[in-house]
């Protein structure tokens, strides 16, 4: 997946080589370290610098997860690729999320809160703005499909406020919080908007998600002469289900490893007076490190398409995923679950739906709406800190 032009003989040289994967490559070995890594560091109070090593591995295991990622997606292409990285992502954060708060107490009760509410914010505002930022920086205007990112931005936002506003105006329980009716509706809610999402993208309607061709008026399918993917050499079934396996390899590392430095995040945080919610920032930014770069690249390669999938994807599987798998496991974990959001929160989520509809509507973005975006995450990250 590059560019067309005088660099296609290059890349294709560069994908077959990409597609040998040998025992002694990096992407190999450092997914294994980073998962001896974390064999090691479970469950110990780690010194300074074991929990510089950590997050070293941590740091090749996101490298290593994109990786894997592109060379899945490079087979199976769009939008089943960006939504492979998205899925696998989520599932391993409900996991953390989930492990922390049955060990956390009630100083946890709003860690599932914070991270989705993070989440929704980094994907919305800092990928989406960033990649805007990278694709109007290479070619002035960045070009999408307004149909799909549209519908995946309607999808953020009715996720988003059913399962984190709403908590904060319903009666039927003191506080910020969902009775168990209303949980066990939010989450079925979700899980059920969640699949209907993932049938439109995948199967009905499935060319709203795939780049557009910035030379004419359509979309990119896979060996397409106008696509550049007619210069990429697409992986064998072996190497791919290998790519796949270290995929999944590399983003349990990149949690596992994320949550063995989370003790010292915690100490970190409330030593230097910070509220608690700033772990939940924390660790959905390493969560979502892998998603990041990816869409990154892909906006490097004139794919917006791809970056908002990756972005959007994430969104939704992070609030559709979680919300119901934190419903779940209400059945064994004690202590009040925080999910309504307060009145700056809810603000910022409001101006971020408002924005996020304005740029998605033309189907086109320049510099100015990346910039845009990137404030908005700054102005969440700073009131985080300083609410």
């Amino acid at each position: 997946m590059t560019q067309g032009g005088d660099g296609s003989g290059k890349l294709a040289h560069m994908s077959t080589a990409t597609h040998r994967t040998s025992l002694f490559d990096w992407t190999v070995v450092v997914p294994v370290v980073a998962v001896v890594a974390l064999v090691l560091s479970w469950g110990r109070d780690l010194p300074a610098f074991a929990v510089g090593l950590v997050s070293l591995c941590l740091a090749g295991a996101v490298l290593a997860a994109v990786h894997h990622a592109e060379v899945v997606a490079l087979r199976v292409g769009e939008p089943f690729g960006s939504l492979v990285l998205a899925v696998a992502v989520t599932i391993i954060e409900v996991a953390l999320i989930v492990t922390l708060m049955a060990g956390g107490g009630d100083k946890t009760a709003s860690l599932a809160r914070d991270t989705v509410f993070a989440a929704v914010m980094i994907t919305c505002n800092g990928i989406v703005g960033v990649s805007l930022l990278v694709g109007a920086l290479r070619n002035r205007v960045t070009v999408f499909n307004a149909e799909g990112s549209g519908a995946a931005l309607a999808t953020v936002a009715t996720l988003a406020v059913l399962s984190l506003v709403l908590p904060t105006f319903t009666t039927s329980k003191p506080g910020p919080e969902f009775s168990s009716a209303q949980l066990t509706f939010a989450a079925c809610a979700s899980l059920a908007l969640y699949g209907l999402f993932v049938a439109v993208q995948t199967v009905r309607h499935r060319d709203y998600f795939l780049p557009v061709d910035t030379r004419g008026s359509g979309v990119r399918e896979f060996g397409d002469a106008s696509g550049e993917e007619a210069h990429a050499v697409a992986p064998s079934l072996r190497a791919t289900l290998i790519s796949l396996g270290l995929l999944l390899v590399a983003l349990v590392a990149v949690v596992g490893d994320a949550k063995a430095v989370s003790p010292t995040i915690e100490r970190g945080v409330a030593d230097a007076g910070l509220p608690h919610a700033v772990v939940g920032v924390i660790i959905a930014l390493l969560v979502l490190a892998p998603e990041t770069l990816a869409a990154v690249r892909a906006a490097r390669r004139d794919r917006m398409q791809t970056s908002l999938n990756l972005a959007y994807g994430s969104a939704i599987a992070s609030i559709g995923l979680t919300i119901p798998s934190i419903a779940l496991a209400t059945v064994w974990l004690s202590g009040p679950l925080l999910l309504g959001l307060g009145p700056v929160h809810m603000v910022l989520l409001a101006l971020t739906v408002v924005v996020s509809a304005l740029t998605i509507v033309p189907g086109r973005a320049t510099l100015l709406q990346g910039g845009v975006h990137i404030v908005l995450l700054a102005a969440y990250l700073f009131l985080a800190v300083s609410p």
